[in-house]
């Protein structure tokens, strides 16, 4: 299992398997919100949300970065990919660090060449 949850607890996102590597991304969003992604297709994560999420997209808006009302952490995003599949991204800092320790770290460049380093 791949649990995460914001800080006050109010927003839980469950997976039932671990990612096999993580992103880190450089792009001006990312950068600031300090997120480590853990992709999944939308039907693996179940999300429950006993408080209400702040939704942000910009740009192209195929991106939507969903927070917490009440604590402001960034739990997740959702996106549409270029083939029309349905993407989750759950922020893996909202999961117990020690269940992170030894996923792989890989590192997108989302700020300039939009590649994996």
């Amino acid at each position: 299992m791949f649990n995460a949850s914001c800080h006050c607890g109010h927003i839980t996102l469950k997976a039932s398997y671990s990612p096999e590597s993580i992103t880190r991304c450089n792009c001006s969003i990312c950068h600031r919100i300090g997120a480590l992604w853990a992709y999944y297709p939308v039907a693996d994560v179940a999300i429950d949300a006993n408080a209400p999420l702040i939704n942000y997209q910009w740009g192209k808006k195929r991106i939507t970065f969903h927070s917490c009302s009440n604590c402001g952490s960034t739990t997740h995003y959702t996106m549409t990919r270029n083939d029309g599949s349905l993407r989750t991204a759950i922020n893996s800092r909202m999961v117990d660090a020690k269940a992170i320790d030894a996923i792989p770290v890989k590192i997108f460049d989302g700020a300039d060449s939009w590649q994996y380093l």
